[in-house]
């Protein structure tokens, strides 16, 4: 007997309010309007929407109904989503801040934020989240690229004050250091050069640079895959228990989102 099908998720429907260019990497998005009074937000702080993008050209009306689409158009015109981390939300403003990693013209959702204007509408699915951290932890291990970066800026915020840790940050350029708000017991420690988050290596080797406190810690760490297959390495070697740990990749050096989310079924595509 088959499966029954799962209800399809609901579609927020929202429009641009601001775009600003926070630094050379990152494009900010506000988003809001009559659909955030069906959006309930999440109390992870890695959480999640997926953004749905429709060809303009075949003049979709949202909420766009995906299993029908997916029986009529060609397998090239089906809308497809894209993975965004929620930055905050501001429920007395009704709006969500969406923050883009753009590098030039490849891929989809970059592009299109970085020329997104007050108005356009925007459709996402959402949220999803799985993460906060652990008040009963002794100390805190942060680490991602550019791409975590708003989930790692959204938990330094949720810390108690008296929390002590480390955030390890790698970006591309300078400018792409941000003033993140933090509890002055946990360092931000921030790795720089060209296409850094492509880097194999170097956001593990970051994470050696410093001293790890004793006691048990609670771990987040997201970025590009095969980064983060290093941090788990070197998080295994330090005998870090899984069941601390947060990890993920959000993306893959030189894939769409589309082949990056199928991989994850194969071996090239495991984390843990």
């Amino acid at each position: 007997m088959a499966a029954p099908a799962r209800p399809p998720r609901p579609q927020h429907v929202m429009e641009v309010v601001s775009r600003e260019r926070i630094s050379p990497s990152l494009v900010r998005l506000v988003v809001g309007g009559d659909g955030f009074d069906s959006f309930a937000p999440s109390e992870s702080t890695d959480s999640y929407v997926k953004i749905v993008f429709a060809k303009p050209e075949l003049g979709l009306t949202p909420p766009y109904d995906l299993a029908a689409l997916r029986e009529t158009l060609a397998p090239e015109d089906i809308p497809v989503t894209r993975t965004y981390t929620v930055r905050s939300v501001d429920a007395n403003a009704r709006t969500l801040t969406l923050d883009f990693v753009v590098h030039g013209d490849e891929g989809l959702a970059a592009p299109w934020a970085r020329e997104a204007r007050p108005g356009d509408p925007i459709v996402f699915m959402g949220p999803g989240g799985a993460y906060a951290p652990d008040p009963e932890a002794d100390w805190h291990l942060l680490a991602g690229d550019a791409s975590a970066m708003p989930a790692v800026a959204a938990a330094l915020e949720a810390l108690p004050a008296d929390a002590r840790g480390y955030a390890f940050l790698v970006v591309d350029h300078a400018d792409d250091r941000l003033e993140l708000p933090h509890p002055a017991g946990v360092e931000i420690v921030w790795a720089v050069g060209a296409e850094a988050g492509a880097a194999t290596g170097l956001l593990a080797e970051t994470m050696v640079s410093r001293d790890w406190p004793e006691g048990r810690v609670h771990v987040f760490a997201h970025g590009e895959r095969e980064s983060i297959k290093q941090v788990r390495r070197l998080l295994k070697e330090r005998g870090i228990p899984r069941e601390q740990i947060s990890i993920s990749g959000y993306w893959a050096h030189g894939r769409n989102e589309d082949r990056f989310q199928s991989e994850k079924r194969t071996d090239i595509g495991r984390i843990d």
